[in-house]
């Protein structure tokens, strides 16, 4: 009974520090196979090379591995210069989005989804991810003004508390 109660006030905890989103996540083998078929082998075959490149930066910006997220980030802002078709370009702000809220860059994520929802405003993932960016901007905010109020209560009571001691004396 109370491992299970410490196990569901944990969960509550990684989900309001952790973000608590419902995005997909990557591992290497996914990502391996992603760039032997961007590489050409599988390419070869499936004749359609520029899907390949998309699926392996998706692949990329849903990894735990910073340098991945980092990596298909740079890939996704260089194929978005030659993007010409909005449904293409909405798809790739969506995919930069992701990368960008991996990385922590929630005001970048949102910046990027504010675009692809003008291409697009019924685009639900976009919007579901600006949801969930948004929460998480809250959230930190809320975190950052509860440490920024500690550190004046620790500022606060030092004061405090030299004061009432040079009185003493």
């Amino acid at each position: 009974m109370a491992e299970a109660f410490f196990n569901n006030i944990g969960s509550k905890i990684e989900t309001f520090f952790g973000g608590g989103d419902s995005l997909p996540w990557t591992d290497s083998e996914m990502i391996a196979s992603c760039e032997l078929e961007a590489s050409g082998e599988k390419a070869a075959v499936s004749g359609d090379n520029n899907d390949s490149i998309m699926r392996l930066a998706w692949a990329l910006v849903h990894s735990r591995n910073p340098p991945d997220v980092q990596r298909g980030i740079a890939m996704l802002e260089a194929s978005l210069a030659g993007v010409g078709a909005p449904m293409q370009k909405r798809e790739i702000l969506y995919l930069l989005a992701v990368g960008q809220f991996r990385a922590g860059e929630y005001a970048r994520s949102r910046r990027l989804l504010d675009q692809a929802l003008q291409i697009s405003p019924d685009f639900r993932q976009a919007a579901g991810l600006k949801k969930v960016v948004e929460d998480k901007i809250a959230k930190d905010g809320l975190v950052g003004v509860g440490l920024a109020a500690a550190a004046v209560g620790v500022v606060a009571s030092g004061i405090a508390a030299a004061v009432i001691g040079s009185r003493r004396r």
